[in-house]
């Protein structure tokens, strides 16, 4: 039998990035919320590890075993002794390479499908570790909502939301690639002071009454100034998004997908058409958060 996992993006209402460590990581105070634009991943029983994938953007994924989602069931194969044999289907509605954890939402699909299929009996606990041997965003991945993430954004302390937040998001004519944005941001603060990266209280306050003009005012991300070095015509669509009468516009983590907070759902489709129409992008999409995690849709359950 099959088991499908659907798995959701994230934007990063507070991306607060430090001095890169010794190990090239940057420690982040990363304050993550799941949007409603998921991957399904569906794992089958094979003769050996194989992959495929469907959606927009499906020819930039790669089908080998460098794919997160294929390292997702070689760790947990490994972990328990089991020979990762499974095909891997992915079904993209998420932007690929657009600064929403696509891929490791993948891995975080993968490894819950296989988890089921293979009646590991793992815990939560043990998941979540392979998720952050995986990547600094797949944790979250697996447990959706909100969440703030510490160390190189790994560590999660659940937050709560008390509302509904609409946003829009506008996809870029080609991609960023992560290390390439963090390295812009180390040249751009060579020769400053970094300071150490804290979450805002203001934020965690505004996420906790569900208030989108207290978020708004109070949602940063400390890459975006590398994004937006590396790939200027992002100003465009944020000044288009912001024009239409969105409350907040940034990049999304390390873009260069942009990300626009509207004030409710009626809102978000006027922006959405307004960035349409003004030709600074490639898609938009309208999305309500926050979203659950990595969740079985059919097959075996937990």
């Amino acid at each position: 039998m099959s088991v499908t996992v659907r798995v959701p993006a994230k934007v990063n209402v507070q991306l607060a990035v430090g001095a890169a460590r010794p190990d090239g990581f940057h420690d982040l105070a990363n304050v993550f919320l799941a949007v409603g634009l998921y991957d399904d991943v569906t794992a089958t029983p094979a003769d050996e590890l194989t992959l495929t994938c469907e959606g927009p953007g499906a020819d930039q994924v790669p089908l080998d075993r460098t794919n997160l989602a294929a390292r997702a069931a070689i760790a947990l194969g490994e972990r328990y002794g089991i020979e990762p044999s499974v095909h891997l289907h992915i079904a993209k509605d998420i932007p690929v390479a657009g600064g929403m954890a696509g891929g490791s939402a993948d891995a975080a699909g993968a490894l819950v499908a296989c988890d089921a299929l293979w009646g590991t009996g793992a815990s939560r606990d043990e998941l979540l570790d392979i998720c952050a041997e995986l990547g600094s965003d797949v944790p979250f991945s697996l447990v959706g909502g909100a969440a703030l993430g510490t160390g190189r954004g790994e560590k999660l302390e659940l937050l709560d939301v008390g509302g509904d937040f609409w946003w829009v998001f506008a996809a870029a004519e080609g991609g960023l690639s992560t290390p390439a944005v963090y390295g812009e941001f180390d040249r751009l603060t060579e020769n400053t002071a970094v300071p150490v990266p804290e979450a805002s209280p203001a934020l965690l306050d505004a996420l906790r009454t569900g208030d989108a003009s207290a978020l708004a005012a109070t949602v940063t991300n400390d890459l975006q100034a590398a994004a937006l070095s590396l790939f200027p015509s992002l100003k465009a669509t944020l000044d288009a998004g912001t024009a239409a009468g969105a409350l907040a516009a940034l990049v999304s983590g390390s873009g260069p997908t942009t990300a626009f907070l509207a004030a409710d759902p009626e809102s978000a489709h006027r922006i959405a058409e307004a960035l349409t129409a003004s030709g600074t992008c490639r898609s938009v999409r309208v999305a309500p958060s926050p979203a659950p995690g990595a969740t079985v849709l059919r097959g075996q359950p937990l």
